[in-house]
């Protein structure tokens, strides 16, 4: 069974909402990323969301691009971060997905990004720019290798669209909550139960809210709608302020902390 697969089932058992972290890999190196990831499972988060940076993003928001400029600036490759992936995968029994634009994997070409990436340890894949309709050849080759292709929607997709979009997903339903990019917002959208309710009368996957999530309150109003929160912006924006600081990772490791707490309330 993909990881991500028996995650959700266990938190369904004990009646859990996941949390899920993101960290754009390599910001500022990938030594740290590393230690991030294991920091944040042994604090509580249920998976992990792996940016890889891009020059050209469409979706994110001005605190993950400059993230991704200081990782791209420091020479991290999809690659390099292949190889973190599996030198650590030993250590780490978190479900992992990468977050690419497309261009990336069709750079490194879908059939080897799909070998390399299952042989690393990922187990997922979410790609915000690839409409599902132009998706068949990656799923295709990500299918071969049971890993989970995570397709998003918005608050402005229709009710066919939600159901399209359902249909081509694996894992679970990545529900962007906001109209825009990525970022900590004061508030979460007020159309948000209604919305999510729309998405479940169309699947049985898991869906997990992303975009905006920022501090452990609306985690905890989040979770109580979905079966999973994904925090991006507060996170970085966190390890933005504290780079070269000792505690750094401390400070991150509590951030997360209080999210799951948040989800478990």
């Amino acid at each position: 069974m993909n990881r991500i697969d028996e995650r959700f089932r266990r938190l369904r058992q004990a009646g859990e909402r996941a949390l899920m972290p993101y960290l754009t890999a390599g910001d500022p190196d990938l030594d740290t990323t590393r230690s991030l990831i294991l920091e944040f499972e042994r604090r509580g988060a249920d998976l992990l969301e792996l940016g890889v940076p891009f020059s050209d993003p469409l979706a994110d928001g001005v605190t993950i691009q400059r993230a991704s400029q200081r990782s791209l600036a420091g020479g991290t490759t999809l690659s390099r971060i292949l190889d973190m992936v599996g030198e650590l995968r030993s250590d780490c029994r978190l479900p992992l997905l990468l977050m690419s634009y497309v261009n990336p994997i069709f750079h490194f070409g879908y059939a080897r990004f799909a070998k390399e990436a299952a042989a690393a340890g990922i187990d997922g894949l979410i790609v915000p720019d690839l409409p599902p309709e132009e998706a068949a050849e990656l799923i295709e080759a990500t299918a071969a290798h049971n890993l989970h292709t995570v397709f998003l929607i918005a608050p402005t997709s229709s009710q066919q669209r939600i159901r399209t979009i359902a249909a081509a997903s694996k894992g679970f339903i990545y529900y962007v909550s906001l109209r825009g990019v990525t970022g900590a917002r004061s508030s979460l959208s007020e159309d948000l139960e209604t919305n999510i309710r729309m998405i479940r009368a169309e699947t049985n996957l898991p869906i997990a809210v992303g975009f905006g999530v920022s501090t452990p309150e609306q985690a905890r109003i989040a979770s109580r709608m979905a079966d999973g929160v994904i925090v991006g912006s507060a996170i970085v924006s966190l390890l933005e302020q504290t780079t070269g600081q000792p505690d750094q990772l401390k400070h991150a490791g509590d951030f997360v902390a209080s999210l799951k707490a948040a989800t478990i309330e």
